[in-house]
């Protein structure tokens, strides 16, 4: 079937007259296609867009995406039978593409944005039914809609330092994000940013925060905050800091706590004060539960409900056969060893017949570093494990840099990003 624009009507070669779909759509004896949502043949052309902008069924609009891509979003209640058509003002889709939002509705039958990115190409959208959604009947230059790759993804910060300086607060773990249906736009290129954790240190300022991990690009923008830095056991932050999870609390501050981002992590715990024997810090925040959940200054534990993606890619920390990722790390104590939180979270430093050094999280599994206790060498707080991404996709060809691991399972291939990267779908 050929396709040319005649006086503002689409005109197909080869088509039948008669009624379509919901008798809302009509091929005349011309063979030009008419609309009666649209109340008329062809469509009536608008300004030039160049900025985003919802169409209104029956228009046409020249879209110049010199200055920058943007998007069109279709009608969110369509009508069998409404017309939209969009043409390429400058010739300039291919470096900058304009992206179609169906708004809830399909597009060529399947969920999620289309892309179009053919130099002076246009597309005649229509919409069908909710089973097909606005589908392309017409086009030129080869235009196509491209349909998204629709993804799980995991995306997680790195943790927060355990807090130094006498029996200190725990570290929180970096912020956890899943996505059970995170579209990538074909043929673009989405950055991968994997945050490290916090540096442990002795200092009265607490422990540092772990650094964001992030998939930006390709239609996606996925941010997942740093944990939080656990307070200090002695100095000007006792508080344990805000995060992704919330950083434990000094030993002497019973108040508010690190708090946690909301969807993302737990705030961390308060200390225990001056109690005998322990004096032990709070525990920070885990992805699962606040930090002294289990026991006082015990680090939060992380979730263990992606243990299956988690067994494929070799991640996490396997405690009964679940794996568990991003959990707080333990508060310091005078007394006993204070446990960080399942999932990688590292201990406290403790003093029983012989002094412990706090522990770092685990890498790659954003786990908050342990607290510090009093003395020489043993009041430095535990690092913060490094942050991790894991994109799972339909099995299909993608090109990445950064050198992920990748796996294959059951028809999907696994992305393992343990440092920076990009993948291109």
């Amino acid at each position: 079937m050929t396709t040319k624009i005649t006086n503002a009507n689409i005109t197909n070669t080869g088509v039948t007259a008669g009624s379509y779909t919901n008798a809302n759509i009509t091929v005349n004896a011309q063979g030009q296609l008419t609309s009666a949502s649209s109340g008329s043949s062809g469509v009536s052309w608008q300004a030039v867009q160049t900025t985003g902008f919802t169409a209104v069924s029956g228009r046409g609009y020249p879209c110049n995406t010199t200055s920058a891509a943007f998007t069109v979003t279709l009608p969110a209640s369509p009508t069998a039978g409404d017309l939209i058509t969009l043409v390429d003002y400058a010739g300039t889709w291919s470096s900058n593409n304009l992206t179609v939002n169906a708004n809830g509705n399909k597009l060529n039958g399947a969920t999620g944005n289309g892309t179009l990115s053919t130099s002076r190409g246009s597309v005649n959208l229509v919409y069908v039914d909710s089973t097909q959604g606005w589908v392309s009947y017409a086009s030129n230059l080869s235009t196509t809609i491209a349909q998204p790759v629709v993804t799980e993804t995991i995306v997680i910060a790195g943790g927060g330092a355990g807090g130094g300086n006498n029996n200190a607060g725990g570290g929180g773990a970096g912020g956890l994000l899943y996505s059970a249906s995170t579209s990538f736009i074909t043929g673009q290129t989405a950055t991968i940013t994997v945050g490290p954790g916090g540096t442990g240190a002795n200092t009265t300022a607490g422990g540092a925060n772990g650094s964001n991990s992030s998939i930006s690009g390709a239609g996606v923008s996925i941010t997942a905050t740093g944990g939080g830095g656990g307070g200090s056991g002695d100095g000007t932050t006792t508080k344990g800091k805000d995060g992704g999870s919330g950083g434990g609390n000094g030993y002497n501050d019973t108040g508010a706590s690190g708090a946690g981002t909301s969807g993302q992590g737990f705030g961390g715990g308060t200390g225990q004060g001056a109690v005998a024997p322990d004096f032990s810090g709070g525990g920070g925040g885990g992805s699962a539960e606040v930090g002294n959940t289990d026991g006082q200054g015990e680090g939060g534990d992380g979730t263990g409900s992606y243990s299956a993606i988690l067994a494929i890619v070799s991640a996490g920390v396997d405690s009964g056969g679940t794996r568990y990722i991003a959990g707080g790390g333990g508060g310091g104590s005078n007394a006993a060893l204070k446990n960080g939180g399942l999932g990688g979270g590292g201990a406290g430093a403790y003093q029983p017949s012989g002094k412990v050094l706090a522990q770092a999280g685990t890498t790659n599994t954003g786990s908050g570093g342990g607290g510090s206790t009093s003395g020489a060498t043993y009041n430095v707080g535990g690092s913060g494990g490094s942050g991790i991404v894991i994109i799972k996709a339909p099995q299909a060809a993608a090109s990445t840099t950064g050198s992920p691991t990748t796996y294959t399972s059951g028809g999907f291939t696994y992305y393992k990003f343990t440092g920076n990267g990009s993948i291109t779908f």
